[in-house]
């Protein structure tokens, strides 16, 4: 504990007019406190940010969509195979390569596992089911962060913390995202938060966790913690920062001779393929310098702008909070100008960073009068007292903002969701029915979503000319298997398509409007048995389409169909 924050000069009667024209107010000026003050000192309780947070991320688990194709893929789709024996495999999973951790897929069977035994062949609630255990993981992840803030700060840097972290658009969807990157946004909340209640060793030990059990790439994003956690306890720290290296990566190690059949390791072989190997990722797109600056406000509006801030008003506010906070915001900066060097860019590549947006913007809220402070002044004007005021309207446009982005993307985006839930229902296509999707592949929502009576999905030819994912071949091996078909260039395998669409029993199709056919709209052979509207985006205007106006959201916007067809008995 740093002795210069916490043991200071008793003042005397005599000087403490002038000492109270000087130093402005801190948290740390309050009586009988200090930084990292016991819970009696005022700090929150741990009981309301853990039962806001859990709230919010059962809404979460319950109502978020899938936004990327490789949670599905990479992920949804190796653990139901893990789990029923069936299930889509991608090339990063071919034995030949080896890029994904089975570690990190057997982490969430400590959900999936229990859940498949309680509901049967109930598979939609096996999905959720996990859902909900990695909404509990972020739950606690953030309260602990939230409490240390309180404990060391006060509690309305916490209290706007809590606040964001709960109904900000990013971190409500991030939160129970099936993603390494959501992995290491909880190790990164969970660190920092062992930061700030000086478990240096603890902080290290989560940092490695978050790094080889999450994302490897993530390690930029912790650096800053490692490092003033070595500086304050290196022994402690280096001891449990390496301990926690050699078991996970011995484990890893394992995990991965047992699913692939050989030994090699995942997390060195992602490392060799992107850094040293020359990883490709441009094969799958590249974004502008700008892509995660516009992203950042989509997904946190003025939150993110506020939070941008900070470090230009550190100078005004680095008495009232010691050199920790700026330690526990830095990785903020950092990520966010490396990712942006970057050619190939996702949304879910700044999750790890989610948290610390919230921090980092609660502290500019908090201290948005000390920017209108008059340095030598003991008397406080009037802007300051307006300013003080302001904080809470404030936080309550960014909170209303972040509901309008939630509803915007949950309404428009959540139909193939729901269509493919609706296929339970149509049993009595008989077992051996084949379910056939075309351009709609990249929104597949996992086999969590197809019944049993369905043996097989299929894709079909509409253009596509990258590589989709092939069933996990159980007769070359399954998870140790090699199959010919995979490549690391993004090529398309010929064998990857459905080639007699006869055989299909169902079909997913996205009806917009546009000038040439659908498969579906031949009713001679099609009949829809369920239709969602879902947004047209390249049709609908951005400022309507990204944040819910009511009245206008449904009025200015474009909307197309999320169809689901069965094919017409002969």
């Amino acid at each position: 504990m740093d002795l210069t924050t916490t043991r200071q000069r008793r003042p005397l009667v005599s000087d403490s007019s002038s000492s109270s024209s000087t130093k402005s107010y801190s948290k740390t000026d309050k009586p009988g406190r200090s930084n990292g003050g016991d819970a009696e000192d005022g700090g929150l309780r741990w009981f309301l940010p853990f039962i806001a947070l859990c709230y919010l991320r059962y809404m979460s688990a319950t109502s978020n969509i899938i936004h990327d194709c490789d949670e599905v893929f990479n992920y949804w789709e190796p653990l139901h195979y893990i789990l029923y024996k069936s299930g889509f495999q991608t090339w990063e999973y071919s034995s030949n390569f080896a890029l994904r951790s089975y570690l990190y897929i057997l982490f969430h069977e400590l959900a999936g596992r229990p859940a498949s035994w309680w509901f049967g062949d109930d598979k939609v609630r096996v999905f959720y089911a996990v859902r909900l255990f990695l909404g509990l993981v972020s739950a606690v992840s953030d309260t602990v962060l939230v409490v240390a803030l309180s404990r060391k700060y006060g509690k309305r840097i916490a209290t706007y913390a809590v606040a964001m972290l709960c109904l900000t658009s990013g971190c409500f969807f991030a939160s129970t995202s099936f993603l390494p990157s959501s992995f290491s946004m909880y190790a990164i909340s969970l660190s920092s938060g062992l930061l700030l209640f000086e478990k240096y060793a603890m902080a290290v030990a989560v940092s490695v966790v978050g790094v080889i059990l999450g994302w490897p790439f993530s390690i930029l994003a912790f650096l800053p913690v490692v490092i003033y956690s070595l500086v304050k306890r290196f022994k402690q720290a280096f001891i449990a920062g390496a301990v926690t290296t050699i078991f996970l990566l011995g484990v890893s190690l394992l995990v991965d001779y047992y699913y692939y059949k050989r030994w090699t390791s995942s997390v060195l072989n992602l490392l060799i393929y992107n850094v040293l190997g020359g990883g490709e990722s441009h094969l799958y797109g590249t974004e502008g310098a700008l892509f995660y600056i516009r992203n950042g406000f989509n997904n946190f509006n003025f939150c993110f702008i506020l939070a941008m801030l900070f470090v230009a008003i550190y100078p005004v506010i680095r008495r009232k909070y010691d050199r920790a906070l700026l330690v526990v915001i830095s990785p903020m900066y950092i990520w966010l100008a490396f990712m942006s060097l970057q050619p190939h860019k996702e949304e879910r590549f700044l999750y790890p960073i989610y948290p610390l947006i919230c921090v980092s913007a609660s502290a500019v809220i908090e201290n948005i009068p000390e920017l209108f402070r008059e340095k030598y002044s003991s008397r406080e004007s009037l802007l300051v007292t307006i300013t003080k005021y302001m904080r809470p309207v404030i936080l309550g446009c960014i909170l209303c903002a972040s509901h309008s982005r939630t509803f915007a993307l949950i309404n428009g985006y959540s139909a193939p969701l729901e269509v493919y839930k609706l296929l339970e229902h149509h049993d009595d296509a008989g077992p051996g029915s084949v379910l056939c999707v075309g351009s709609e592949w990249h929104r597949y929502p996992s086999s969590f979503f197809v019944p049993h009576y369905i043996s097989e999905v299929r894709w079909i030819d509409d253009g596509f000319r990258g590589l989709l994912p092939f069933p996990f071949n159980n007769t070359l091996g399954g998870t140790s298997a090699s199959p010919p078909y995979f490549n690391n260039k993004n090529q398309a395998s010929e064998e990857q398509y459905l080639k007699n669409i006869e055989t299909c029993t169902f079909l997913i199709e996205l009806q917009l409007s546009r000038p040439y056919q659908y498969r579906g709209s031949d009713l001679s052979t099609w009949e829809a048995i369920a239709v969602l509207p879902y947004l047209d985006r390249e049709l609908s205007p951005a400022k309507y389409r990204s944040f819910f106006i009511p009245h206008m959201w449904q009025e200015k916007n474009v909307f197309g169909k999320y169809v689901a067809l069965r094919r017409v008995p002969k």
